[in-house]
């Protein structure tokens, strides 16, 4: 058995327990000082069915509320317990970090471990070993953002302490704490994935699931190198799990928004896309047609900032135009498009990141569909098309929904896992991809729409947990 011990801060005070009927038993371990996080006196009304009194009390109340759903959830003869505090977070008006946790350790190779050579969180290891395999120290350390709603930091959009999740456009405590605890119970990988480094050269349990399905390889047998490489491909990096896997076909929506190239052979294929704010919504089957692509610019470009040339609206009328982005706004670029006879719009990123973002702006006279591709797929298209004569291209495509794929998944049905690029360390990799629906509890933003559940029909953070063992 070998464990890692990270610093240790705050001095543990009071503790809250769950009642004993639980699946297991979550204890929050108070670290707050006097008058602060859950010792604030502050007197308030009571709220979406939390009593409390005291701001305090209904902090407490609320994380009482989360890891009650959890107790219920899990398998454990061995208490959970989270060392959490209420303290400054980095935050500014526009945007703040809600809360944060993880495990305070982690184990591998103990009695009874379900994986050999895998590094598992306090809690997970607890479990198979039955007994805590180190009383003075808490499984999980959480912390919370104490300054959200005031003034510099989320200006007005506090957290919402009730348990009914009518939060509005306030910030629902009660699901950024399903997501954090989640995060503690071993909702992440213990690899670094900005560098690749395996903690003491063992995988996470998490890696033996972490699939790149462009090199066919899981994230355990790779290189460090190639995990670099891996955490960024978007679209790429799915959940090989049998839980998940199987829970995916009836939480997720079937049908997700893509761009799928039928020919030529050498890059035929489904492609990641950004939809638009305007026009009519994806359908299915959807607008299929010849790509053709718009040069209207010295280098090569083609911006459509104007309407377009005889030439250009020539070659575009009746197919599906291809706009580099860029100078004007989304809207009239395809506006310029659909005026030259053009049956959908793809916009192809001028800058490499990954997934591509949608497409913003409102004109209600657009017609036809648009999306966003990444840089790079935009120009593994421009290389296809750099062959064609003026009026064929040769490469056709199709704008719609795949109903063979669900909303967060692949063409297999893996589910999806956030690799944006450039990397974001903290939610690269440990995190469903954005590209989910309905929205998932352990995406890398709260989303308001979550519901307080964890586990299916509704969410799949509850398999992803089965399949490392819980």
């Amino acid at each position: 058995m070998k464990r890692i011990l990270p610093v240790f801060i705050a001095a543990l005070a009071l503790l809250f327990s769950l009642p004993g009927w639980a699946a297991a038993t979550i204890t929050i371990v108070n670290g707050d000082g006097p008058g602060v996080g859950f010792n604030d006196a502050t007197t308030v009304a009571p709220v979406g069915g939390n009593t409390g009194t005291t701001l305090g009390a209904q902090r407490l109340n609320a994380f009482q509320a989360a890891a009650g759903k959890w107790g219920a959830t899990l398998t454990s003869t061995v208490p959970i317990r989270i060392l959490a505090t209420w303290q400054a977070l980095p935050c500014d008006a526009g945007g703040a970090v809600l809360g944060s946790a993880g495990a305070l350790e982690v184990f591998r190779d103990f009695p009874g471990a379900p994986q050999a050579h895998a590094w598992f969180s306090k809690a997970e290891t607890n479990k198979y070993v039955g007994e805590d395999v180190d009383p003075d120290t808490a499984d999980i350390r959480a912390r919370f953002n104490i300054d959200l709603g005031k003034p510099g930091c989320l200006t007005g959009s506090p957290f919402y302490l009730g348990l009914d999740n009518k939060h509005g456009a306030q910030i629902d405590l009660v699901t950024v704490l399903e997501h954090e605890f989640a995060h503690g119970l071993g909702f992440q990988t213990y690899t670094d994935d900005e560098t690749g480094e395996q903690l003491e050269g063992y995988p996470s349990i998490w890696d033996y699931f972490l699939l790149d399905t462009g090199t066919g390889k899981l994230w355990k047998d790779m290189s460090d190198a190639e995990r670099v490489a891996s955490a960024v491909k978007s679209g790429k990096l799915v959940w090989n799990g049998a839980n998940v896997k199987a829970a995916a076909q009836t939480v997720l929506q079937q049908g997700t928004p893509v761009l799928t190239v039928l020919a030529p052979a050498s890059v035929a294929g489904v492609i990641q896309v950004g939809t638009a704010a305007f026009g009519p919504p994806l359908a299915s089957p959807g607008v299929t047609g010849e790509v053709m692509p718009v040069v209207d610019t010295p280098d090569g470009r083609g911006l459509a900032c104007d309407p377009l040339s005889a030439n250009n609206a020539a070659a575009v009328s009746g197919h599906i135009a291809l706009i580099d982005r860029g100078t004007c706004t989304f809207v009239i670029k395809v506006k310029n498009a659909q005026n030259a006879g053009a049956i959908g719009v793809i916009i192809a990123d001028n800058a490499p990141g990954a997934p591509p973002p949608g497409l913003g702006g409102a004109d209600p006279s657009i017609a036809i569909p648009a999306v966003r591709i990444t840089f790079d797929d935009g120009q593994r298209l421009k290389a296809a098309l750099a062959t064609r004569s003026r009026a064929h291209s040769g490469v056709f495509a199709n704008l719609g929904v795949n109903l063979a794929i669900r909303a967060g998944t692949d063409a297999a049905g893996r589910v999806l896992m956030y690799a944006p690029n450039p990397n974001q360390p903290g939610s690269s990799v440990s995190h469903y991809d954005t590209s989910a629906f309905p929205n998932q509890l352990m995406e890398p933003a709260i989303n308001g729409d979550l519901s307080h559940d964890v586990a299916p029909p509704r969410d799949l953070t509850f398999p992803l947990l089965r399949d490392i063992g819980w």
